[in-house]
């Protein structure tokens, strides 16, 4: 049971990592290296091409969080003990991006080089906690069978968006705000693609190793 967990987690997570870092380069960074631009003036002019070290540190900073959140993912899906499937591992998926993408971007969309933000650990807190609110709320609202919790769940979804995200005093940067909001739309696509690719992934293999391990057993 182990090694299938920690197998379906891994590839899984090299998979999405993968897909992410594809829409990364073809999608996000020309969004980055422009805003760059702004950021720094005529310092990066005719620099319009990301060095290939920065290429392979955001592959390898994207498979490894597509390895911790598979391997989350797959821990989750074997303690359920039911059959998974591409279609479950879809939804599951989606679940994960609602949680970890979508909730927290209502608040703090993902921003460019040269965009002016609140402190990083206020914004590190409030993102930490709309993403444990979330999934617990969208964990009574699946599986809580009482109208009381689930109704505590639909609170606990709304509540850090009542509280509100920590903002700066006075908005401002150099980055255009069409080019901001571009990029805030392909980031929170990209993100909604990399856990697609992980649900899915997640849930073939999980029943894939399970049928390969009954049939060894029956075998023996």
């Amino acid at each position: 049971m182990i090694s299938r967990t920690l197998l379906t987690g891994l590839l899984a997570g090299l998979m999405a990592g993968v897909v992410l870092t594809i829409m990364y380069l073809v999608k996000t960074q020309p969004l980055i290296l422009q805003a760059e631009l702004y950021e720094h003036g005529a310092a990066l002019a005719g620099q319009q091409a990301a060095p290939l070290s920065r290429i392979l540190e955001t592959l390898m900073f994207n498979v490894l969080t597509g390895a911790a959140f598979g391997l989350i993912l797959s821990a989750v899906l074997t303690l359920r003990g039911r059959p998974v499937g591409l279609r479950q591992g879809v939804i599951w998926g989606a679940a994960g991006f609602v949680v970890f993408a979508l909730a927290p971007g209502f608040g703090l969309p993902p921003e460019l080089p040269g965009s002016v933000a609140a402190q990083l650990e206020a914004r590190q807190l409030w993102w930490l906690l709309t993403a444990a609110a979330t999934a617990v709320g969208m964990g009574l609202l699946a599986f809580a069978g009482t109208w009381p919790a689930r109704l505590a769940g639909a609170a606990l979804i709304v509540l850090p968006h009542i509280v509100g995200a920590p903002h700066p005093h006075s908005p401002g940067g150099a980055v255009p705000p069409g080019l901001a909001a571009q990029f805030v739309a392909v980031s929170l696509g990209a993100n909604a693609l990399f856990w697609v690719v992980l649900g899915a992934s997640s849930g073939y293999l999980h029943d894939r190793f399970a049928l390969h391990r009954h049939s060894a057993a029956g075998a023996a």
